[in-house]
């Protein structure tokens, strides 16, 4: 299935967000940038080098209007206890969702039925509530947080420029390109 353009479903979870429980809902995205990066398991092995990888950016991506949210299907306590239990995760300023009831592991069609697991997708959403941009690895490929954000400030140029397009490995502030037929055959 291709979440391109889609709007993301109406949800309600538990999370936890530095020391307290709390609830996140649809509601809680709109108006600003979302970045969701669903992991496998709490206390596992690459997961915590990627909670710490955007806790590093965390910065970046709130200058960037977004808020970062952490999904798992683990309980918002496994989160909490992780937490408490985990300098590196310890840190972790930004929320950890709890899908338990799969509300969001299902809609994006992410859940490894065979481990009970979430595979590691990240969805990039709009102000709006639509995708702009996705990606999905097997459990044991980790990912890079600084070009999760070079994607983000992309997907928040071209919304913004829609005459001008980000070209590979472009990064905010460098040149962009107009479509035009004067450069077909030229790039």
């Amino acid at each position: 299935m291709n979440y391109i353009n889609k709007e993301i479903p109406e949800f309600n979870v538990n999370a936890y967000q530095k020391g307290e429980l709390k609830t996140f809902n649809k509601a809680d995205l709109l108006g600003k940038w979302s970045v969701m990066f669903f992991y496998p398991a709490d206390f596992s092995f690459v997961c915590p080098t990627e909670l710490s990888d955007f806790e590093d950016s965390y910065k970046d991506f709130k200058e960037s209007n977004a808020e970062v949210y952490s999904v798992s299907v683990d309980s918002q306590f496994s989160h909490m206890a992780w937490a408490q239990a985990t300098d590196t995760i310890g840190k972790v300023e930004y929320p950890m969702l709890s899908d338990q009831k799969h509300q969001l592991t299902d809609f994006f069609n992410i859940l490894d039925e065979k481990s009970g697991q979430a595979y590691r997708g990240v969805f990039i959403i709009d102000p709006k509530g639509i995708i702009k941009s996705y990606t999905i690895n097997d459990m044991g490929i980790g990912r890079n947080a600084k070009e999760i954000l070079r994607t983000l400030q992309a997907a928040q140029f071209v919304e913004a420029h829609g005459d001008n397009v980000c070209p590979a490995d472009w990064h905010k502030g460098e040149k962009t390109i107009k479509p035009s037929g004067d450069l077909v055959g030229k790039i």
